[in-house]
């Protein structure tokens, strides 16, 4: 468990680590704004294209070598990144890494499925949990850590070669710990399912993380050709389901568990993560701190997901569904007393002002991401666990996407405005955030009400 939450940790930590060092990566490699869009999106991109096939394949030849492959990959891609010359070569080694991350990732949840009885999961996804709301939070903070250590000019290097170490000692340690024992047979891998899947999720982020860049109106045609091809793709694996086993078997979207939890994870996401995004811009670029003091503005927000995120996996079978409509509406009161602060406080005392609010949406997030992972994950049966545990992390990086394109359209363009500044365009993109956990909680609400009624 502890090598598996080790790699999830550092896997997800670099989604959100390399926001605060784009002004030291600019300046080191004349990085232009394209270059640094990629350098941060394109992580997210193929991490999100890779899970779900990294998850049947792992169902279907076993988790051990697959993770050690994925870990071995991601090691290999952050020393690249951190050796990188231009921004070309940075892109490119972000790329691996990412695909690499969306290896690793699936198997995590996959190993839960298979050690753990279903009445014994709420524990071990609690971890699990607290690792994915603690890493993506936290991120700034370590991040601004190793600038400060390293330099400005050189220390965002320090940012991918600290993977080195922690990635050589995970390896060892899941070569000597994870079983090895061989998952019975060689099950088809479904080949024509995997790049329709592909193709299909690459067409609908693609404009998502290009928005800023990519002008014009026609980057938008994108979308519905991607959703094309997902359709395309579900009448595959209908077909083909008759047969041998799809790359993800469409059934389990009749498990409402499993349906609604996909949903709300990629509803949370979309405003979870876009809040850092434009946290990080206002705090450095609005109020020229730096990447340290940026970081630690954040903190609050870990700390509450720290706390909660344990809890919430130890609870969540007690509680169920209207545990994660708390820290839905946790969430989202405390995002909303961050709007009220600022407008009252938008100066450099902003960061301190916020704590408290921050802190409470961290206690929110902790009672969201945790107990929606195990709730969703709950019925799934264990030869699937790796491919529904794909999807429900796709779900995520689809909405981390969709939320840092919208949130971050709102702030740019709020930013643009005759007479608007800094504070002003981060409380409009926290209010689309804030809409965005909303929705979320309405979700929550609408099954807590069914569950009722039915019982």
């Amino acid at each position: 468990m502890a090598v598996g939450l080790v790699a999830a940790f550092m896997t997800l930590l670099d989604v959100s680590i390399v926001n605060v060092a784009v002004p030291s990566i600019q300046r080191a490699l004349d990085a232009g704004p394209n270059a640094l869009q990629w350098v941060l999106s394109g992580y997210a991109l193929t991490f999100g294209l890779v899970l779900v096939p990294a998850g049947r394949y792992g169902d279907a030849r076993g988790r051990r070598n697959i993770f050690v492959f994925g870990l071995a990959l991601f090691t290999v891609a952050s020393a690249a990144a951190g050796m990188a010359r231009s921004p070309e070569w940075l892109i490119a080694a972000r790329l691996v890494q990412g695909a690499a991350a969306g290896v690793v990732n699936p198997q995590v949840a996959g190993l839960i499925q298979r050690l753990f009885a279903p009445a014994e999961r709420g524990r071990p996804f609690g971890l699990l949990g607290a690792t994915i709301g603690i890493s993506t939070a936290i991120g700034p903070l370590l991040g601004g850590l190793l600038i400060q250590t390293g330099g400005t000019h050189e220390g965002w290097r320090w940012i991918f070669y600290v993977n080195i170490p922690i990635g050589i000692a995970a390896i060892a340690f899941a070569l000597r710990l994870l079983p090895s024992r061989p998952h019975p047979g060689r099950q088809d891998l479904d080949p024509v399912g995997v790049a329709l899947l592909g193709t299909g999720v690459l067409l609908i982020l693609l404009p998502l993380v290009e928005i800023q860049q990519w002008s014009g109106w026609q980057k938008w045609l994108l979308v519905p050709a991607g959703l094309a091809v997902l359709a395309g793709f579900v009448g595959w694996e209908r077909r083909y389901r008759g047969h041998r086993q799809p790359v993800f078997d469409l059934a389990l979207f009749r498990l409402r568990s499993y349906t609604l939890g996909v949903l709300i994870a990629l509803l949370y996401f979309a405003g979870f993560t876009a809040i850092f995004f434009v946290f990080t811009l206002y705090l450095q670029n609005g109020l020229h701190y730096s990447a340290l003091i940026a970081g630690l503005s954040i903190t609050p927000f870990a700390l509450g997901a720290a706390v909660s995120s344990t809890l919430g996996g130890r609870i969540v079978n007690r509680y169920g569904r209207p545990l994660v409509a708390c820290g839905l509406a946790l969430v989202a009161a405390g995002l909303g007393a961050v709007v009220a602060v600022l407008h009252f406080v938008p100066g450099r005392g902003a960061p301190l002002a916020i704590a408290a609010p921050l802190a409470v949406a961290g206690l929110g997030s902790g009672l969201v991401i945790t107990p929606n992972q195990t709730l969703t994950l709950a019925e799934v049966p264990v030869p699937q666990a790796g491919s529904a545990a794909g999807m429900l992390q796709t779900a995520q990086r689809v909405g981390a996407a969709l939320g840092i394109a919208g949130v971050g359209s709102i702030f740019f363009s709020t930013l643009h405005r005759p007479g608007t500044g800094y504070a002003s365009s981060f409380r409009q993109a926290t209010l689309v955030t804030v809409g965005f956990v909303l929705v979320s909680l309405v979700i929550a609400l609408a099954d807590v009400r069914s569950h009722r009624t039915r019982s």
